[in-house]
């Protein structure tokens, strides 16, 4: 259970006098946590500085962690290395942990052995704190309990052999050492803001003081004198909508106390901080600072006047994982969209000088690239583009990372040299850039280095590993490294609840006080028994405990500050419709409501200054008539001009087109082409139906296996680890089964003679030059022809039909290229459903098509001759429209026409439509 001590109580005011004395006073103040320490120290620099004083001697305020590391290195050196063991780094104890596990009976079992041994560190480190190891034996274990007690006593003799000691057991090695005289101690030691003293260091205090050091408590002074019941009459408790609601408010009440007084100490606790602190961010930087500009690329930053005191892991950051996306890709197969992100990134040697040319580089790849890729296949692709002459930086830097990893990347390694190897692969690419890193990034590039170095001491615990096995640890120990950057002194301090612990404010704000979060949840280690953590009053370790904690800190929390105010949502957020009340532990204070000042978002703003212009934009200049010629994407133009005309201008003047997104196996249009290919062989060799009729079975086969190998050996040059091997093979028989099931289909019809094959035209309509290729016409003995264009899944014929049909590409090359024809017809080549859908003048052209006449179609026009007339009326409207610069806005059918459109975010349709849809609304609410 936590300890009482028995130490004299001081006023922390007095402590700063006899700390001003200078380094002959032999203070030193130690604090729960180094933020608390760092506060100190700079309430002390500020209480000599309001005196006048120059130059004053720097106050020893540290950590109770980093003071028991200074009394053992201390000792250390003062002594031959032999007596004492070597303090081992969290990361070594990781590797021996998870290495006693892994040797278990229990662990070989174990999908997650390095969160296990996590857990099992956390109880190694609870146990000796709070004596639990002589009474672990007095309480039945489970089979939890039972397994760490065998990995316990397998790490406990691998550190004993080896000479080694943790942080879990550093604090009693010192107190043994207190008793010799060689042992640095100070002459009086102050303990300031513990709410929670463990048996462990509570047994330090008791040494040093034996030892003749003179062991003080310091709380805040208005903590010093505990009252029956503590003083609430300075806070208030506010009700919000949601956690939303309720930091918004929060940040608005800090930056009207911070406009009111600079020099104001604001504290905003958190007690559920790492679950939301991306959100606190978020909306503490739009209120305090909603000029968006300064976020932009290549804006000065402004410091903002708050900050979070949780960090978040090291990999998180974009330099870490710009630095492991380089060490994957150096090792083994990586996704491509995390490719894409290193192609792109400014940490890389050339990201600003080749920008441009990567972001075009990326684009292009991500038509060809498989959805992962490896060094070798990705320099082959940029080779692939032109020689990749467009980054000669980057590919240079690959090149050389290929030839080192041949050289260096394999066999097994000390973790020193996988250390100086790691630094060389990054150095080889550039990292981390040819910019100047500002603040942030290099203080995150010097934390990288330092676990680097780290990684690099492993050796001591783990003599050799392997380069991938490194990179998942390196990984792992920067996932374990919460990390912030340093950041001057700001005036609004945003804390967990154990980091505020001691610390005192002008303005108190606690958030997140409901019913549900406060007091909050225990969370007893699965490794110890619970009965043991209830009897010994752990932390968090039982309900009672944990209710215990909470009092404790809400007390102080009401007596830390002038202004307290304590707040909680009233509902949940987005889908969570539980409703909420106040802890029991904040519910007699009164509610109040706040009066808080409105601050315009950056938006609001700029609105309330504008000067509305409205500019007719639905008109590109006329195409110039020289380059009417150049213009690419032959009948595609026709076909996005009817589907909409901006999407016709984007794509075929701008140049404007998304980016693709890689994709496992065949898509839809890859299986399509192989079938356009397979057939087209097919008919080359056969021409006739006679000849289709006259083929053997075995001949046929054997016809189709070939046009199958020659297809697949001809897309595999764009996608080589797709089609090949065993994928290839199937892929090749669904082919040829797929032709053979048409060819029957085809059976079924009259003589015909196939005259053109992929045929490719370049045509004319409405003085817009285009080119086209159809998949085939046929010809009939008596003369009449058809164009057929092959599908997976054939449209309806109304597709063809309208003043701006969806499927332009069978109508406008029977007009330009087969006048004569008499049907044009999708052939839907699909197992179990082959069939043709045709728009047909006679009726015995093809099996289960209908004439015109007969058809619906034939409602509205009178004859083939009739709908010829509107095709070419239609065509050469949507040419002439397409040519005279058309930019409306203006899908088909929305939503439908948009679904599947990569220029949604170009045209801005979605925001367009959404204020068409508010208007009439409007009005029919008006009505």
């Amino acid at each position: 259970m936590p300890t009482t001590l028995n130490f004299p109580e001081v006023l922390l005011t007095d402590i700063f006098a006899d700390i001003a004395v200078g380094l002959k006073a032999g203070v030193t103040v130690i604090t729960p946590n180094r933020r608390l320490a760092i506060a100190l120290k700079r309430e002390f620099d500020g209480a000599q500085a309001a005196h006048g004083i120059a130059v004053w001697d720097s106050a020893d305020i540290l950590s109770f962690s980093a003071f028991i590391e200074r009394l053992y290195e201390d000792a250390l050196y003062s002594r031959p290395v032999h007596e004492l063991p070597m303090l081992l780094t969290p990361a070594q104890e990781q590797v021996l942990w998870e290495d006693a596990i892994s040797h278990s009976e229990s662990g070989a079992a174990l999908l997650a052995v390095a969160e296990a041994a996590r857990l099992a560190r956390e109880a190694w480190r609870l146990a000796h704190a709070w004596r639990l190891f002589p009474r672990l034996g007095n309480f039945p274990l489970n089979e939890d309990g039972g397994a760490f007690q065998d990995w316990s006593q397998r790490y406990d003799k691998t550190t004993w052999r080896a000479r080694q000691i943790d942080r879990a057991r550093l604090c009693d090695l010192v107190a043994g050492l207190c008793e010799n005289a060689p042992a640095a101690k100070p002459e009086r030691l102050v303990c300031y803001g513990f709410d929670i003293i463990t048996p462990q260091q509570a047994a330090l205090l008791s040494k040093l003081e034996e030892a003749g050091c003179e062991v003080m408590l310091a709380r805040p002074q208005s903590q010093l004198q505990p009252q029956p019941q503590p003083c609430s009459g300075n806070a208030q408790r506010v009700v919000c909508n949601d956690s939303g609601d309720e930091i918004r408010r929060a940040a608005v009440w800090a930056r009207a106390r911070v406009e009111a007084d600079g020099a104001a100490r604001i504290g905003i606790v958190v007690p559920e901080f790492s679950r939301c602190r991306s959100m606190i961010v978020r909306i503490f930087s739009a209120v305090m600072e909603p000029d968006i500009q300064r976020s932009l690329p290549g804006a000065a930053r402004r410091m903002l006047p708050f900050n979070a005191s949780l960090g978040l892991p090291l990999n998180s950051y974009p330099l870490i994982t710009v630095a492991f996306l380089v060490l994957e890709l150096g090792g083994r197969e990586v996704e491509f969209e995390r490719v894409s992100l290193l192609l792109r990134s400014p940490f890389l040697g050339g990201g600003e000088t080749e920008m441009v040319s990567r972001a075009r580089l990326d684009a292009q790849l991500r038509k060809r690239t498989e959805p992962a890729i490896t060094l070798e296949r990705l320099l082959i692709l940029i080779e692939r583009e032109h020689g990749g002459a467009g980054c000669p930086i980057l590919v240079n830097a690959l090149s050389a990372l290929a030839a080192f990893r041949k050289t260096g990347l394999y066999g097994s390694q000390p973790p020193s040299k996988l250390a100086r190897m790691i630094s060389e692969v990054l150095r080889i690419v550039g990292f981390p850039g040819e910019r100047d890193l500002d603040t942030s990034e290099y203080q995150t590039l010097k934390k990288w280095q330092e676990v680097l170095a780290d990684f690099a001491t492993l050796g001591r615990v783990a003599p050799r590993t392997g380069y991938s096995e490194a990179v998942s640890r390196l990984r792992r120990m920067t996932a374990e490294t919460l990390f912030q950057p340093e950041t001057p002194d700001v005036p609004i301090q945003i804390l967990g609840v154990f980091e505020a612990a001691g610390m005192e404010f002008d303005h108190l704000w606690v958030m997140g006080l409901s019913d549900e979060a406060w007091p909050p949840q225990p969370r007893p280690n699965p490794f110890l028994p619970i009965e043991l953590q209830r009897e010994a009053k752990l932390p968090r370790g039982s309900a009672a405990a944990s209710f215990e904690l909470a009092c404790r800190l809400t007390d102080a929390w009401l007596s830390s500050a002038g202004e307290v105010i304590l707040s909680h949502p009233r509902h949940g957020d987005n889908q969570d419709t539980r409703e909420f009340e106040p802890s029991p532990l904040i519910a007699s204070i009164a509610e109040c409501e706040l009066v808080l000042p409105v601050y315009a978002a950056h938006r609001d703003l700029i609105h309330s200054v504008r000067r509305l212009e409205t500019i007719k934009d639905d008109k590109a200049p006329a195409l110039d008539p020289l380059l009417i010629e150049s213009i690419g994407g032959g009948t595609a133009v026709m076909k996005d001009y009817a589907a909409c005309p901006f999407r016709a201008l984007a794509v075929h003047r701008f140049g404007a087109e998304g980016t693709k997104t890689p994709h496992a196996g065949l898509d839809a249009m890859e299986r399509g082409t192989l079938m356009h290919h397979v057939l087209a062989q097919a008919w080359s060799q056969l021409k006739t139906k006679s000849a289709l009729d006259a083929i053997s079975d075995d001949d046929l086969e054997a016809m189709l296996a070939q046009a199958a190998e020659n297809a697949v050996a001809r897309i595999r040059r764009d996608r080589p680890a797709t089609l090949s091997g065993l994928f290839a093979e199937i892929e090749q028989r669904r082919l040829a089964r797929l032709a053979r099931e048409w060819l029957n289909e085809e059976r079924k019809r009259g003589d015909f003679t196939v005259i053109a094959i992929e045929d490719k035209r370049s045509i004319e309509i409405g003085g817009l030059a285009l080119s086209t290729r159809l998949d085939r016409v046929d010809e009939f003995r008596d003369g009449r022809r058809i164009v057929i264009d092959y599908k997976t899944r054939a449209p309806s014929v109304n597709t063809m039909l309208g003043d701006r049909p969806e499927e332009p590409q069978l109508p406008l090359y029977l007009l330009t290229a087969e006048p004569d024809a008499v049907a044009v017809a999708f052939a839907q080549v699909r197992t179990g459903d082959m069939r043709f859908a045709a728009l047909a003048r006679d009726s015995d052209l093809l099996p289960g098509a209908k004439a015109l006449s007969e058809s619906r179609t034939g409602d509205h026009y009178g004859s083939w001759e009739e709908l010829i007339a509107a095709w070419r009326a239609d065509f050469a409207h949507i040419a002439a429209s397409f040519i005279s610069g058309d930019a409306r806005v203006d899908p088909n059918s929305y939503p439908h026409t948009c679904r599947n459109c990569d220029l949604r975010s170009f045209c801005r349709i979605d925001e367009r439509m959404e204020g068409v849809l508010m208007e009439q609304g409007d009005q029919g609410d008006s009505e």
